[in-house]
């Protein structure tokens, strides 16, 4: 049966604590000075005020501004914030950087290797990025936080091998409002929600007037940027043909892409359909992971009963994308190319990976590395949810959920096939270029 709404997260008081924790941390490890414990003392007051307030407020909601643009960055004529663009200095644009990657082996030995990056890639990818801001507020201020530029590390950087990667920052909906969820009424939802796609939007429109220049484009994204882009593709992309011949590819896991049932289209798109080859343009990939079968009030791979706060379809004429970036055309089960980021992910996220790991994650002294534990991937429909089902081959450590059983494996649905998806892009964009 579809789920009527989503399952809240199940102990919203540890999850406001950790973004607490993640938010007092810096000031606590910085020198100690009168300065600094005052400091200390004031963001844990406010932090403490607005996380109790969440959990208890159903009206007012404090007035969050966006940060001014900093005048002579890309996109400052538009009001745009750019955490990732071709403008910037490569040194401040966590998109960019070394690629080296270790390679761990399961008898303990391990190569070293960097994966080729095109010099004049013919395609650009535009990210929306997940969950991941630790401020205290429903939505984001607009600047660049370390666990803004580390999720972008973690899963955008890697693309930037095959296209040129612009990713907005945008005042998303917090982890501590996503902890409280059940406190804020539907219209508050819808607010926060139209708060984060309106940055987005404004990102696209100035990505599109001043920066692709009818370039082919794929958009990338994952949980709430995946809401965000599913939305903007119904509206701004699907409808108009001149943009649909542009896309490459929307690569969407991570917010149930839906589609009617026993079709690739006639869910979220009416024109874009479901990837299904390999040299396939113009058409969406999206799954969600699990490793088990999703429990009955799982957030992800069945469609949800009645419409959210992003207006999209919901009901049970439609059913939930499942494509297999290991096998685009056959969904035959195969092992995954995993890829993570080697350095500690800071605030929240960092800790529900520790959870996800069932300790520290895999790391090494390249940026990247492959771990010797690796996981078979195949698309099944289980327990009434069509989802992407991973295992563990002999010797992986089974991977836990997070926060819970109803997110299933959430956090790793891009890393666990990150080298699969840029391969996919990779073809995809071959595929356009040698088409135009």
């Amino acid at each position: 049966m579809p789920r009527s709404v989503p399952s809240p997260v199940p102990h919203p008081v540890v999850l406001a604590a950790l973004a607490l924790l993640a938010l007092v941390t810096p000031l606590v490890a910085a020198p100690t000075t009168a300065a600094t414990t005052a400091a200390t003392t004031a963001a844990t007051a406010t932090a403490t005020t607005t996380a109790t307030a969440a959990t208890t407020a159903t009206t007012a909601l404090p007035d969050v501004p966006a940060v001014p643009v900093p005048s002579g960055e890309p996109g400052a004529a538009d009001d745009v914030l750019w955490l990732c663009h071709p403008g910037l200095p490569e040194a401040q644009d966590p998109c960019r950087g070394s690629q080296e990657t270790t390679v761990q082996r399961a008898d303990g030995s391990s190569t070293t290797t960097t994966p080729r990056t095109d010099p004049r890639p013919a395609v650009d990818c535009f990210y929306v990025y997940p969950t991941v801001s630790n401020q205290p507020q429903p939505n984001a201020l607009r600047v660049r936080a370390p666990e803004v530029a580390a999720v972008a590390q973690l899963q955008a950087a890697r693309f930037s091998t095959t296209c040129r990667v612009f990713a907005p920052v945008y005042r998303q909906r917090t982890l501590p409002a996503l902890a409280a969820e059940d406190a804020f009424t539907p219209a508050q939802q819808r607010e926060f929600f139209d708060l984060a796609y309106a940055d987005v939007l404004a990102a696209w429109r100035s990505f599109l007037r001043r920066d692709s220049r009818g370039r082919g484009f794929v958009l990338l994204a994952h949980s709430q940027g995946t809401r965000i882009l599913r939305k903007l593709v119904r509206e701004q992309v699907d409808p108009r043909p001149a943009l649909r011949q542009r896309l490459v590819s929307a690569v969407l896991p991570g917010a149930d892409v839906l589609v009617r049932r026993g079709r690739t289209t006639g869910g979220d798109f009416r024109h874009v359909p479901v990837c299904e080859r390999p040299r396939q343009t113009g058409c969406v990939a999206a799954w969600s992971t699990f490793d088990q079968p999703p429990p009955p009030d799982s957030r992800f791979g069945r469609p949800p009963a009645t419409r959210e706060e992003d207006g999209l379809p919901a009901g049970p004429a439609y059913e939930v994308v499942c494509t297999n970036p290991a096998d685009l055309a056959g969904n035959r089960r195969r092992t995954a190319r995993t890829v993570v980021r080697s350095e500690p992910f800071p605030g929240v996220i960092g800790l529900l990976l520790v959870q996800t790991f069932r300790g520290l994650p895999p790391n090494a002294t390249t940026p990247y590395v492959v771990p010797a534990e690796r996981y078979s991937v195949r698309c099944q429909r289980v327990a009434g949810a069509h989802v992407l089902l991973a295992r563990p081959l002999p010797g992986a450590r089974d991977l836990g959920e997070a926060p819970d059983e109803t997110w299933g494996l959430h956090l790793t649905d891009v890393n666990l096939v990150l080298d699969d998806a840029v391969a996919m892009v990779r073809t995809q964009a071959r595929a356009w270029a040698a088409r135009r």
